[in-house]
């Protein structure tokens, strides 16, 4: 077999355990191993349904995948600071691929701020010098999905372009389908996740059906049912019901398949 063809089977293969993959975390074990073999040993990935004209919403509807490590997210991510990077930025209006030398561009003009020297210092404290970074493309105007992909530490910028001139389509490919499968995946955090009742009243809730009606098919007391809708709307933060089955399904919550 010659050597392409051994690399598109090797991409297939791949692309069959992402299609395959029946949790984020079994997902994300597979993406970080893939990206280790093209010299990406550090991700960020961040994702929401939620985004306002002015931000990405709320923290807590950012679902945040990395394997960096847990003092630099704390500084960069956990703080808000990450909003004010020169690739945030870049990837909250762009869709597509940018080679980090983006970074070097921007301090060449002088017009960087004193926040965005701040992040490039921190970045460069923890080995964070090289990379790429791909901004996905979404279907609604509230969500916005991206990755930071970091180079291994004894990479350099022009090293990584030379690499991305060679295996560059194929890299965003593979993000995309891993983008693609983290969307469809139920990702509310553990403190926010529904209970069975909760997802089962709020389904209901959203087939049009009345109180009384859900209370009979559930086998429950209408009080019970609303009992389950009110601890429903707090799981989610939401004020009302409509809200809740909103964001459920945003989420992957209600209407899915069980895992």
């Amino acid at each position: 077999m010659s050597a392409s063809r051994q690399a598109g089977e090797n991409l297939i293969s791949h692309l069959e355990l992402v299609i395959e993959a029946m949790s984020i975390e079994e997902l994300w074990s597979l993406h970080l191993k893939k990206m280790a073999s093209y010299g990406f040993d550090r991700l960020l990935y961040g994702f929401t349904r939620f985004r306002t004209p002015n931000s990405f919403g709320s923290a807590d509807d950012l679902l945040v995948l990395s394997n960096h490590e847990e003092k630099y997210l704390d500084e960069f991510v956990k703080s808000g600071i990450y909003n004010h990077a020169p690739m945030v930025k870049w990837a909250a209006v762009n869709e597509g691929a940018c080679s980090w030398r983006l970074i070097e561009d921007v301090l060449a003009t002088g017009t960087v701020t004193a926040t965005e020297r701040r992040i490039i210092e921190m970045n460069h404290r923890y080995n964070i010098r090289a990379g790429y970074s791909i901004s996905f493309r979404d279907v609604s105007v509230r969500a916005k999905g991206a990755i930071g992909l970091c180079a291994q530490k004894d990479m350099r910028q022009h090293e990584v372009d030379s690499m991305w001139d060679d295996k560059g389509r194929e890299i965003t490919v593979i993000n995309n389908v891993t983008h693609l499968k983290i969307t469809s995946m139920p990702f509310a955090s553990a403190r926010r996740s529904l209970t069975p009742r909760q997802r089962e009243a709020l389904e209901w809730v959203g087939d049009g059906k009345t109180m009384q009606d859900i209370a009979t098919i559930m086998g429950l007391t209408p009080a019970t049912v609303e009992k389950h809708l009110r601890l429903a709307r707090e799981a989610l933060d939401v004020e009302t019901t409509a809200q809740a089955v909103l964001k459920a399904s945003f989420q992957n919550q209600i209407f899915v398949v069980p895992g």
